[in-house]
This record gives C-alpha cells, structure tokens and sequence, in this order.
C-alpha cells in the first residue's frame, strides 16, 4: 500500500466475474487490497455454478462485472454471484457494472415491444444487490428504473484530462445525434472548444443515415464525442459527414468500445485519425486498432468504491 493511502476498513471485499477480471484487479491494485476468491464455472449444459471461496459473512461486497459480450452470459453469471453472496450473509451488496448491457432498450420506440433496461433492473434487484454501481449509461433516466441506490459516473475526467494534454488547437467537440448534445457540450465547455450536432436519423438497428451537421467545422480539427462504439455506423458516418464539410482533423473517443460485427473493419477504412476509448469493457489485442488508445477507469470506479464503503460523498467524482 504507498504511503499516505487510505487504510480500508477489512469490512470490504472485491470480487470478479468472468467478464473483466484485468479491470478488477485493476481497481484492487489501485485501492491496496485483495481480489477476493471466487469459483466460477459451467456445467457442461451450459449451467453457471459459483462458489465464494472465502468468508463474506457482514462484509460490504463489491462485484466488477460488466455486462458486455457475451451479455446473457454476463448478465446471469452476475446474478448468481448476487445470489450467492445473498445467500451468505453478506452485508451488502454492491453490484459495479462499469458497461450497463441491454441500456438502449430503454423506451418503447415502436409497437410491441419490451423495455430491457427496466427488466434487467428488475432482475438485479430480486436477487438481491443493494446498490448498483455503473457509468455512462445510454439513457440517464435508468437510473429511475431501479428501486435501489445507483451511483452513475462518467468517464469524461479520464477522456477530458487526455485531450487536454493533446492540445489540439481551432477545436469543435461534435455529438453524433440529438441525444448526446448534453454530453459534447460538457467536452467543449472543459476544452474551450466549440459544439457541433450532427442530425442523425436512424434507419434500423445498428444501421444510421446522416443528414446534415449543424455548426462551424469547416477548417477545424474536430472529436466526436460518444457513450459507447458498437458496430461503429455512427461514427464513421459522422467522421464521414466531417470529411464532407471539410473538417481539418477527424479524432474520436467514446466510454465504451463494444465494438461488435464490422466495427473493426469500419474503422480501420475510416477518415477518425486517432481513437480514444475506456477500459469499462475487455479490449486486448484482436479488437484494437493501431491508431487506438485505451484509457483506465480503475481509479475511478476504486474511488467511487472507497466513498461508498465509507459512506462518504460520491458527488465529487461526477461530471
């Protein structure tokens, strides 16, 4: 532990799931303490088995899972943790989910169809976690879907603090749609940059038309601003419709770097020259590219953890 850290109460105990254990020890390297012990496996149908390999019994439990690829997996994996440590007394439970899966089905949007975010809120709370630790989450308004306390962070500290040491000068912070306008503009007011809103109409899913872009890019450098890169449509529409206007520089940076079917490949031909991404889901070297950079929120979400074990004020860390 370096001198000056904090000493933890031995109350807290951090354990992993399969989906990101480089991240949870991550963020137990960082707090000075232990990943906890836990045996997790699958019967050969398919059945997730888990056992606590050591005593939890009154401790302030803290399970890393993000819900990311494959997200059925991760998502029951999850609940059966909860279960068990439910199940063993455990004093509270706080489930940190760094990527929050099923979080665009967050409205009806067409006929007939479900409502996954609160489902899957739902789901969490009846097995039984207490708090929900998360961070850039698709839709804000989530959170209310859970009857529970949920911390929401961002990343932007992390993202805003490496562009900041970039420098870049003649800079417009550019939002991909309508919806992420709050969160550019957070970007721009930090960097001293300018906002622009790309008009987006969505065709299907995973599938975006660009329309127009609404603000001054033309000769100046530009970073798209996002919550996470999926199949990356988006994006490359986006930097597509930069290049069109005549954008200087084209750079990119999102929360989470998904990254699923052609997204790769998308990027790999796009006109984005550098792209900046969060280590809230697993990113080795088979889903990167050369001109990616991936950031560490471990800090952040250890920070986050201590203050919520201390029952001290999270607010500081939001953005």
């Amino acid at each position: 532990m370096s001198a000056g850290r904090k000493k933890l109460n031995t109350n807290l105990k951090i354990f992993s799931g399969n989906a990101h254990p480089s991240l949870a020890k991550q963020i137990c390297d960082h707090m000075g303490i232990p990943l906890g012990k836990i045996n997790l496996s699958v019967f050969s149908d398919g059945e997730l088995y888990c056992q606590i390999m050591e005593n939890v019994r009154g401790k302030d439990v803290f399970i890393i899972q993000p819900t990311c690829s494959p997200v059925n997996s991760n998502l029951m994996e999850l609940l059966v943790m909860i279960d068990a440590f439910k199940r063993s007394s455990a004093s509270r439970i706080t489930s940190v989910i760094p990527y929050y899966g099923y979080g665009r089905q967050d409205r009806k949007d067409k006929p007939r169809v479900p409502i996954s975010s609160k489902l899957v809120a739902d789901l969490l709370t009846a097995a039984g976690t207490d708090r929900i630790l998360t961070m850039d989450l698709h839709a804000g308004q989530i959170q209310g879907f859970f009857d529970i306390p949920v911390d929401h962070l961002f990343a932007a500290p992390v993202l805003i603090e490496y562009w900041k040491q970039q420098n870049i000068q003649d800079l417009t912070v550019v939002s991909p749609d309508a919806g992420g306008v709050e969160r550019a503009r957070a970007f721009a007011k930090r960097l001293n940059a300018d906002l622009a809103i790309v008009d987006k109409r969505r065709t299907k899913p995973n599938e975006a038309e660009i329309l127009h872009v609404i603000g001054k890019v033309s000769g100046r450098n530009t970073i798209i601003c996002d919550d996470m890169i999926d199949t990356a449509g988006t994006l490359v529409n986006t930097a597509k419709a930069l290049r069109r206007k005549k954008a200087k520089r084209i750079f990119a940076c999102a929360t989470h770097g998904v990254l699923s079917g052609p997204a790769l490949e998308r990027l790999r031909k796009s006109p984005v020259e550098e792209i900046i991404l969060t280590n809230t889901v697993p990113l080795d070297g088979s889903k990167t590219l050369s001109n990616m950079t991936v950031l560490s929120v471990a800090g952040l979400l250890g920070k986050a953890i201590q203050s919520i074990h201390e029952e001290t004020s999270v607010s500081n860390l939001f953005v």
